[in-house]
């Protein structure tokens, strides 16, 4: 197809004018079926500049994902990436693809999900073009009781990737959010498949959903004060493609050794809940005060309770106590 074609080539000569002429040649195409192929491209949000005499030239600062623009980033080729436009949910498709025996490194990326899901089965804000939503299927040879490793493998990809583009610190919400300005900018949700028979898992999928600016119109009305952007107005070239490629090179790297104590350390280091008064929640039931004490190496969350008790919290979601 014309239009992808003149888009590798575009990628490859990011902000350089090639022209039309060249562009022609390369592709055995007219002139005029180039021209077209721009208007697509420029139709789908790419910034694409005419320079008169000179050519085309694509701009780094169109945020639009695509397997090309984060192929440019990425350190780990061997995984699989399908980008989608819009779909029901990352996390959804790749556990059907993963039952029907999809190989580890599959990747989904998508600006939009109709159907976005978070923990504990709420859904999750996933709009058109202010995101990126990307799930990645792993087969590791783990137990069951492994799995909150990779998920702190997976926010630690986040907030380290986040920090590397924005400058900004990033703080990690135990046990699956990360943080920016005290505001919620990702949301990680870790589901697995196990194997009953020897308490391994067959498969599991890690999803992040991150916020990577203020939706049009703003968050609804619920979310905010909670939810915030990861990047607020920054103009960062490549954004989206550079996010996925660094958080999907990060894991990659964690999730192959997900004991390592470096792991931990950036993620216990990161944590904003360390010496906080929190509430424990429990669905129907009411929340119940504590302290956060320490974080373990197995990364469950160690709480003293207000009769002085101390309790080990292995799952379950927990709220900083507002005064």
């Amino acid at each position: 197809m014309i239009r992808d074609e003149l888009l590798t080539i575009l990628w490859q000569n990011v902000d350089t004018t090639i022209s039309g002429e060249e562009l022609s040649r390369r592709l055995s195409v007219s002139r005029t079926a180039i021209w077209k192929a721009i208007g697509q491209l420029r139709g789908d949000g790419y910034e694409i500049e005419s320079v008169s005499n000179r050519g085309y030239r694509l701009h780094s600062l169109s945020d639009v994902l695509c397997e090309e623009g984060i192929l440019r980033h990425l350190r780990h080729r061997e995984l699989e990436l399908r980008v989608y436009k819009s779909i029901s949910s990352t996390n959804t498709v790749l556990k059907a693809l993963a039952d029907e025996g999809a190989c580890a490194g599959l990747v989904l990326v998508a600006g939009q999900q109709t159907e976005g899901r978070g923990r504990m089965g709420r859904s999750f804000y996933s709009p058109a073009d202010s995101g990126l939503y990307m799930s990645l299927l792993l087969r590791p040879v783990l137990p069951a009781a492994e799995a909150a490793r990779l998920t702190a493998c997976a926010a630690v990809a986040v907030a380290k990737t986040i920090e590397e583009l924005s400058g900004k610190a990033a703080q990690i919400k135990w046990v699956n959010d990360v943080l920016v300005d005290g505001r919620k900018v990702c949301g990680i949700l870790t589901e697995a498949s196990l194997d009953c028979e020897n308490g391994m898992m067959r498969y599991v999928v890690i999803g992040s959903g991150i916020n990577t600016r203020i939706p049009d119109g703003d968050f609804p009305e619920e979310l905010r004060g909670i939810a915030g952007s990861a990047f607020g107005e920054e103009q960062i070239p490549e954004l989206r493609c550079r996010l996925a490629a660094g958080i999907l090179d990060r894991l990659m790297d964690y999730a192959a050794k997900p004991d390592d104590p470096a792991v931990f350390e950036a993620y216990k280091s990161r944590s904003c809940l360390l010496g906080q008064e929190i509430n424990i929640l429990c669905p129907g039931k009411e929340p119940v005060p504590a302290v956060a004490v320490d974080l373990e190496d197995d990364y469950s969350l160690l709480v003293r309770l207000s009769d002085g008790s101390i309790r080990n919290l292995n799952y379950g979601e927990v709220s900083i106590r507002k005064t």
